[in-house]
């Protein structure tokens, strides 16, 4: 007999901070506050280290989304450093939220690792950077957590073989991922989380869900297809310039998940008995008696 896990919701925060740490804990506050989820998420990009010279020094490829002259220019405006990182997590500690971070490389992983946060994400773009995965398997002891977003089913089966051979498939977190932004619905693709929990559950720590689609109906059927970790892009403004906003829920639709997502979890069981006791004054007043 199957039993759901508490749902576990992750809010993503990002760049929708748009470079300023008042938004950033502002939205850090909002989510545990008012949103009521388990814990927010950033970025942490060596953008000299991840983009060529002929990318960094590029203009962005819409402008109408860019915070400098240059895409490079653009990703360092949205960057904190490492202590801005402790300064975030240390306020996410004080109100009670976990916080976390995706790290886009190896210098990132290192800097964010020695924050100790409970888990750091590898996002779908960088699952198969193995230098960098190698690190963290050797020398970062929390969870990690992996998008599989444009990855093949045989890149899958390499990326959880290498954890096992690590020692630290038991610390892994599958998520399965379309990348887009926003998905249409019909390319959420539910049903591969089935496969991922058919080839993997039994290897790995959980299976999550990571969406960029909009609403939150997916994120609910996500969880009742076995998926208990969900994760969202979150905004305060859709509106706002940048390319993740439109893909983001705004304060109310975290809240309105969260709450769906717990009044699910609960309803997800089977009667303890034939009749329940809400069901007996019903039956006592109701049920034809001449039967």
């Amino acid at each position: 007999m199957k039993e759901f896990k508490k749902p576990y919701v992750i809010a993503e925060i990002g760049c929708n901070h748009k470079g300023e740490m008042a938004i950033a804990k502002e939205l850090i506050k909002i989510a545990k506050i008012f949103g009521n989820a388990d814990a927010v998420k950033f970025q942490k990009r060596n953008n000299r280290e991840l983009l060529t010279e002929e990318q960094y020094d590029a203009p962005h490829p819409n402008a109408s989304n860019s915070y400098g002259d240059t895409y490079g220019a653009h990703r360092e405006f949205l960057e904190f450093d490492v202590t801005q990182h402790g300064e975030l997590k240390a306020y996410c500690e004080e109100i009670g939220i976990t916080y976390s971070t995706s790290v886009w490389d190896t210098t990132s992983a290192k800097e964010i690792a020695s924050l100790n946060p409970e888990f750091i994400k590898i996002p779908s773009a960088c699952n198969n950077n193995y230098e960098m995965l190698k690190w963290l398997c050797d020398n970062y002891k929390g969870e990690i957590h992996i998008s599989t977003g444009m990855t093949t089913k045989s890149e899958a089966d390499i990326l959880v073989d290498f954890f096992t051979e690590n020692g630290r498939n038991k610390d892994l977190v599958l998520y399965n991922c379309t990348s887009g932004y926003p998905v249409p619905f019909e390319d959420v693709c539910l049903l591969d989380i089935n496969l991922l929990r058919e080839k993997y559950e039994d290897k790995v720590k959980h299976i999550g869900f990571s969406g960029h689609h909009l609403g939150i109906a997916v994120d609910i059927a996500a969880y009742t297809l076995g998926a208990n970790i969900i994760e969202r892009h979150y905004t305060i403004d859709r509106t706002w310039k940048g390319t993740d906003h439109a893909a983001s829920l705004e304060p109310m639709g975290l809240r309105k998940l969260t709450r769906d997502l717990d009044a699910v979890y609960k309803a997800l069981t089977y009667k303890t008995t034939d009749i329940l006791p809400i069901e007996q004054v019903q039956r006592d007043k109701l049920k034809n008696k001449k039967v």
